[in-house]
C-alpha cells in the first residue's frame, strides 16, 4: 500500500538553500517522489511514497525544529503518482507575484472548521459570498455552489481580478477557498488590505478538508489534484462539459500534439473521432505528421463520469 501526502507550513527559513538539499536527501533515501517548494517564508509540498516511507518522512519532519505541528492531509497513492522528485528553492511557497507586504500572514482571513463553514453555506447570509481561488481548468470540474469562479489561468492573476472586481466584496463577508488551504493564506491577506470587506474567510484545510467531512456538502463535482490523480471524485454531480462536443464530462486529458499539449476535457466518443487531439486542426498535424506527439491516454472501458 501507498500514500500522498499534502501539506504546508508558513514559517521563516533562515538558510532555505540547506533545507533544499536536507529535503532531497530525505526524500531519496526514502525513495519518495512528488513536488516541494521551499522559500523563506515556509515549505508547500505533495510527496508520495510507501506507507512505511511515508510515515519516516513525517517522522523526521516532525523532529526538525522548523517543521512540527503540520496538519498532514493523507490520500491513497504512492511515488507513481509522479514523474520524479522536484525539489526547488522560490520566492514564495505559492506564486501570487505581489510584494511580500501584501501578502502577510498578520493579515490573512479568520480560519473556519468544515463544521463553521458548512452551518456559515447551510444558513447562508445575504452579505455572503463565496471566491473561488483556484485556476478555470481547478473549478470547471468542481466548486461550491454559488461560488464566484474568476477566469484566471494562474493563481498570480487573482490579485488583478480582485482589484478589478472591488465592489463585487463591498462591505460583505467573503468565504475564500483552494485547494487545501495555502493558496488563501496570502490571497485573503490580500483581500483584507483593500479594507472593502466586512469580514474575509478561508477554509482551514481547504477543499480536502472539507469534503472529508461534508461528501455531499456544497462542494460538487470533482477536486483538482496537482498529481498523476489529476481529479478525484467528491460525489456524482458532473460540472465540467467536452471541449469538442459539450456533453456534460469531467475527465481531463491533453491534446496528442505535444507542441500544443491543451489540458483540456475530451470525452470517449471525441478522442476516438478527434485521435486523441483537442481540435480538428491539431489532428491535421498529426495525421500528417508535421508535429510531435505525447503519449495517448488510454481511454477507460467505461465512462463514469459522463452523463
Amino acid at each position: 500500500m501507498g500514500k500522498l501526502i499534502v501539506f504546508y507550513k508558513y514559517v521563516t527559513v533562515q538558510y532555505p538553500e540547506q533545507i533544499v538539499k536536507w529535503q532531497k536527501a530525505l526524500c531519496q533515501e526514502l525513495n519518495l517522489k512528488g513536488r516541494i517548494i521551499i522559500a523563506t517564508e515556509g515549505i508547500n509540498a505533495t510527496v508520495g511514497g510507501e506507507d512505511h516511507e511515508i510515515q519516516a518522512y513525517v517522522t523526521a519532519m516532525e523532529q526538525h525544529e522548523l517543521f512540527g505541528q503540520i496538519d498532514y492531509k493523507y490520500a491513497e497513492g504512492s511515488a507513481d503518482l509522479f514523474p520524479r522528485l522536484y525539489v526547488v528553492m522560490r520566492d514564495e511557497i505559492v506564486n501570487l507575484g505581489v510584494p511580500a507586504e501584501l501578502r502577510s500572514r498578520a493579515y490573512t482571513g479568520q480560519h473556519l472548521t468544515p463544521a463553521e463553514v458548512h452551518e456559515l453555506l447551510t444558513n447562508r447570509p445575504k452579505d455572503l459570498v463565496v471566491l473561488d481561488t483556484r485556476n478555470d481548468f481547478e473549478w470547471a470540474i468542481g466548486t461550491f455552489t454559488d461560488a464566484i469562479l474568476p477566469d484566471i489561468y494562474r493563481f498570480r492573476e487573482l490579485p488583478e481580478y480582485i482589484d478589478q472586481n472591488l465592489d463585487q466584496f463591498k462591505d460583505k463577508q467573503v468565504l475564500m477557498f483552494c485547494t487545501a488551504g495555502v493558496r488563501c493564506e496570502p490571497i485573503t491577506a490580500y483581500l483584507n488590505q483593500k479594507q472593502v470587506a466586512s469580514k474575509v474567510y478561508q477554509i482551514e484545510g481547504g477543499i480536502q478538508r472539507y469534503i472529508e467531512a461534508y461528501p455531499d456538502g456544497y462542494f460538487r463535482g470533482k477536486n483538482y489534484v496537482f498529481d498523476g490523480r489529476i481529479a478525484v471524485r467528491v460525489n456524482s454531480d458532473v460540472l465540467g462539459k467536452c471541449l469538442l462536443c459539450e456533453t456534460a464530462y469531467d475527465d481531463y486529458t491533453n491534446c496528442l500534439n505535444a507542441a500544443c499539449n491543451k489540458h483540456y476535457l475530451g470525452c470517449p466518443d471525441c478522442l476516438v473521432k478527434y485521435q486523441n487531439c483537442c481540435s480538428e486542426k491539431c489532428q491535421n498535424l498529426v495525421v500528417t505528421a508535421q508535429t510531435h506527439t505525447r503519449p495517448a491516454r488510454l481511454l477507460p472501458k467505461t465512462s463514469p463520469s459522463k452523463s
